[in-house]
């Protein structure tokens, strides 16, 4: 019986401009690009380094990043986008899926299954790391791990009622400071519920919950680290 092989892994991202442009702004050469590889341990012949200036091949994830330390840059720099996926954030920090499974305290399958699938099921702890090893801010990492239809239903209930009840529920999502949370729950429940006097002006139409509060978060995460001392500041990636 025919054995069945794994699906090749998607394309990595990648800007065959951008490649170029950089290279011409260091004055290098393909010949000296294709020796910059062979000492980050890439060996490839100087046309493979054309190919992918023409867009006529695409580099493995193991070649984009030898050849983003080859021209001094970024990993992102040379996708063309910003990363949109776990996969893209991974590469853009320069680590391997193995490499990554270990900073999150994760079995290797487990991690990859993650980027396949988009389902990220991590504990809360292994979330918080997720965020800090891959420098996602908390918009993004809610949308990596799925998250964000559910924080989009506790907000509506937030400013609907009792924003009390759903103050667990939404710091599972948010690892954020509690103190912070309460005060940006609370302005967005009273937000919303601004009483109004018969016969004056009704009130302008309230912005969408979600946006709101991730506005409200950042002005009250800025608000104390400008209160702050020195490496004190409350950033907003989880510690």
């Amino acid at each position: 019986m025919r054995r069945r092989q794994p699906p090749a892994p998607a394309p990595v991202p990648f800007s065959p401009a951008a490649a170029r442009a950089h290279r011409t702004a260091l004055g290098l050469t393909v010949d000296q690009v294709a020796d910059g590889l062979a000492a980050h341990g890439v060996r490839l012949l100087p046309g493979h380094v054309l190919g992918w200036e023409r867009g006529e091949v695409t580099p493995t994830e193991e070649q984009l990043i030898a050849l983003a330390r080859t021209l001094w840059c970024p990993p992102a720099r040379l996708m063309g986008a910003a990363p949109a996926t776990l996969r893209d954030h991974r590469i853009a920090r320069e680590l391997t899926p193995d490499q990554a499974a270990r900073l999150l305290g994760l079995a290797p399958d487990t991690y990859r299954r993650a980027e396949a699938t988009g389902r990220w099921t991590g504990s809360e702890e292994q979330t918080r790391l997720l965020a800090r090893v891959l420098a996602l801010d908390l918009p993004t990492l809610l949308r990596l791990t799925g998250r964000t239809a559910d924080l989009d239903a506790r907000l509506r209930q937030v400013v609907q009622g009792r924003w009390q009840a759903q103050l667990a529920p939404v710091a599972r999502l948010v690892p954020v400071d509690p103190a912070t949370l309460e005060r940006v729950l609370a302005t967005l429940q009273s937000e919303h519920h601004t009483p109004t006097s018969w016969g004056t002006t009704p009130p302008p139409p309230r912005p969408e919950p979600t946006p709101r509060f991730w506005q409200l978060l950042a002005e009250a995460e800025a608000e104390a680290g400008a209160g702050a001392g020195p490496g004190e500041g409350a950033g907003a990636t989880p510690r």
